[in-house]
């Protein structure tokens, strides 16, 4: 959640209950007495803080997104190099794959089971999905590819389908995305990469 979002009001409460409650077990299914159960708020509270359900999907993605980035981008300072830091955001979902409780992509989730590219939870998870490409196209640049944009998005379709397969499958990735995005890089990259 953001830092402005309070946890212990019952905006905060709501929005950590619809965040885990919609990527747990999805959106159409969590109705609003439950949400609000969970949340500990009556429903005239939810709809006096957010106007529709629709509202709240979106805002309780868009509090959780930078953690959720967070938990999957290499820290700044890890000292590795862009190669290495690519491969990093690969290998953290093969171990996150391997989990019981791995749900997927929350950003991925959310756009695929409202099928609305224009309702506001699928613009907050598109966001969220380019700063992911944002950051492949980033680090792709600094290693020297030929076409950084285009590495990028190769890269982000790599994360969201070994995601899905995840899930689909109900089993680990045993390291293959690691293993494709790191073939996507040997060839756009060539020897140099590997040297860098």
């Amino acid at each position: 959640m953001t830092s402005t979002t309070n946890p212990a009001t019952p905006r905060g409460r709501l929005l950590r209950a619809a965040a885990e409650l919609f990527h747990r077990e999805g959106i159409a299914t969590t109705g609003v007495e439950r949400l609000c159960q969970v949340a500990g708020v009556s429903k005239r509270t939810m709809y006096q803080l957010f106007e529709t359900k629709d509202a709240l999907v979106a805002e309780s993605l868009d509090a959780c997104g930078p953690a959720v980035v967070a938990a999957h981008l290499p820290d700044q300072a890890s000292g590795l190099g862009p190669r290495e830091r690519i491969l990093a955001v690969f290998a953290h979902l093969d171990e996150l794959s391997g989990s019981a409780e791995f749900r997927g992509c929350p950003f991925l989730n959310t756009a695929v089971e409202l099928r609305d590219p224009d309702h506001p939870a699928s613009v907050v998870a598109r966001g969220y999905k380019d700063r992911l490409t944002d950051f492949f196209a980033e680090q792709a640049r600094l290693a020297g590819a030929r076409d950084p944009q285009t590495l990028a998005r190769q890269l982000t379709i790599v994360y969201d389908g070994s995601a899905s397969r995840a899930v689909t499958q109900g089993v680990g990735l045993d390291g293959l995305a690691a293993l494709t995005a790191s073939a996507l890089l040997d060839a756009q990259l060539g020897t140099a990469m590997s040297e860098a």
